[in-house]
């Protein structure tokens, strides 16, 4: 079914429609030439959701394709760290209340500043290759890991930088029906 665009694309609005608490949608910058053209496009899809279904909180990542070592795949595009924190800053003016989600595959530096400029949650202590956190081995990784600590330095630095790590931010209450307030549409 991934092969699917329309499938896969429309996965958000069986999400919504079945009340799935948090959506979080990206857009792999590198895919086209002109990154800024997908993520308009994600950003009006964004606001169509959330006009829709305005019970789900959303997240948006901007994961980043990097060359490839061997000199296999090569993106169409390669975005900058400076792109990416102006990229970051347009979505927070676009929307203050969606959580903006940065993944392992950023540098831990980058990802420190960036803490205090608007990202709002952290991946950390991630495994990329299938099976990795059973298995643990690296054979078939799907991208580089640029942040290699564990998951205690990410909160420590977090720490350090003035943020409170938040491990959960859910409650059984809001699956409750008698909790939530009436349709206004």
């Amino acid at each position: 079914m991934k092969s699917n665009f329309e499938w896969r694309v429309n996965g958000f609005d069986r999400m919504g429609a079945a009340g799935v608490h948090s959506i979080g949608m990206g857009v792999l910058i590198g895919l086209e030439k002109e990154w800024r053209t997908d993520l308009t496009m994600m950003a009006i899809h964004l606001r169509y959701l959330q006009r829709r279904y305005w019970r789900t909180k959303y997240s948006v990542n901007f994961p980043r394709l990097c060359p490839a070592e061997n000199g296999g795949f090569q993106p169409n595009c390669v975005m900058t760290d400076r792109e990416l924190a102006q990229l970051t800053f347009a979505m927070r003016i676009f929307d203050h209340d969606v959580d903006i989600s940065y993944s392992t595959r950023e540098q831990a530096d980058f990802r420190n500043h960036m803490a205090t400029l608007g990202v709002t949650t952290m991946s950390a202590g991630s495994h990329t290759e299938p099976g990795g956190y059973a298995t643990h081995t690296e054979a078939l990784e799907q991208f580089s890991v640029g942040d290699a600590r564990s998951v205690h330095s990410v909160e420590e630095a977090l720490r350090r930088v003035g943020r409170e790590p938040v491990w959960k931010d859910w409650d059984s209450s809001f699956d409750n029906p008698k909790m939530k307030s009436h349709d206004a549409r």
